[in-house]
């Protein structure tokens, strides 16, 4: 079983995918929240951090690429490539309306024609390996039908499925009816991406899908950061672990930003996936959303660790 770490824009960042696979690993990809290229062809300062060779060391990292310009995707591919990247990935899936109303992301998806013509001409011209990442349509699973004959045109490393529509963002559940669909008519490996959280999650999935042997995964992992691990058959993560892997990822935080407003809104987005793995994890979680200065933090979270077991997941 393969398995990835999906791209969660603000949140997986290099500083947390480095204390992820320091203190549980799990994961044979490791994507890089998308770069969105600018008219200058600059990376922003977050962007070039977060690509930089060494803060990738010692895991195979996938930059991903949000765009609808077929010169913005080559220019920053070359970059990535000149960086030692093999492998750049296509986001079409974020479903942000900020993102889509410029039709891009998921919102490229209501243009099939053009996002033909884009593919056309990037895999002409492009010398790295491509992956997309993929929603099944804008508002009906039934748009995936025009879609997948598309992808199935070009040379795709590998095609990532979260089978939901654009308009449900996270909501409602999968559409395995449309993934069913698509493992018998792409001609492309899949990956499956989508509301795995627990083993049972992934068991119920290998269940109807014994062919899906790629699995990508964002929200279950922030709430249980052993999960890699535990679908290849390892432990669930102890007390200490997670109390190492706080400390590395705050360590890290307080190293590069500055300001304790600043520090603090990462932990607190943090917390919020998770708290729920603590037996008394949603009376500390108040707690800390109420923290102002990190002094107070470290108290509240001192106290946690003290105190609070992990529930038995």
């Amino acid at each position: 079983m393969n398995l990835y770490l999906a791209p969660l824009e603000g949140i997986t960042g290099h500083i947390y995918r480095n204390a992820l696979h320091q203190c549980f690993d799990g994961f044979d990809k490791y994507f890089i929240p998308f770069i969105s290229p600018n008219q200058k062809g600059n990376f922003s300062t977050r962007e070039k951090k977060d690509v930089m060779p060494e803060h990738n060391q010692g895991m195979y990292a996938v930059p991903q690429i949000l765009t609808n310009n077929v010169e913005d995707f080559l220019c920053t591919a070359k970059k990535l490539g000149d960086y030692g990247y093999k492998e750049v990935n296509l986001n079409l899936g974020c479903p942000s309306r900020t993102v889509v109303t410029k039709g891009r992301g998921a919102g490229f998806l209501d243009e099939p024609q053009k996002l033909d013509r884009f593919l056309d001409a990037v895999f002409a011209k492009c010398n790295l390996e491509i992956s997309i990442k993929t929603r099944i349509g804008m508002e009906d699973p039934e748009e995936f039908e025009t879609i997948l004959p598309i992808y199935n045109k070009y040379p795709l490393k590998e095609l990532i499925i979260h089978p939901r529509v654009q308009k449900e963002f996270y909501k409602n559940t999968p559409k395995l009816d449309t993934y069913a669909w698509a493992v018998e008519h792409s001609e492309h490996p899949l990956c499956y991406n989508g509301d795995i959280c627990t083993v049972e999650d992934m068991e119920k999935l290998k269940t109807r899908f014994p062919q899906t042997d790629t699995v990508m995964m964002g929200r279950g992992v922030l709430a249980d950061p052993a999960l890699g691990r535990k679908l290849k058959g390892g432990s669930a993560a102890t007390i200490e672990e997670l109390k190492k892997f706080h400390d590395v990822l705050y360590a890290a935080y307080c190293e590069e930003m500055s300001g304790d407003r600043t520090i603090l809104y990462k932990m607190k987005e943090m917390w919020f996936y998770l708290h729920p793995i603590f037996t008394d994890g949603r009376k500390y979680f108040k707690k800390i959303k109420k923290c102002e200065k990190c002094v107070v933090y470290e108290s509240v979270v001192k106290e946690l660790f003290l105190k609070e077991t992990v529930l038995g997941k």
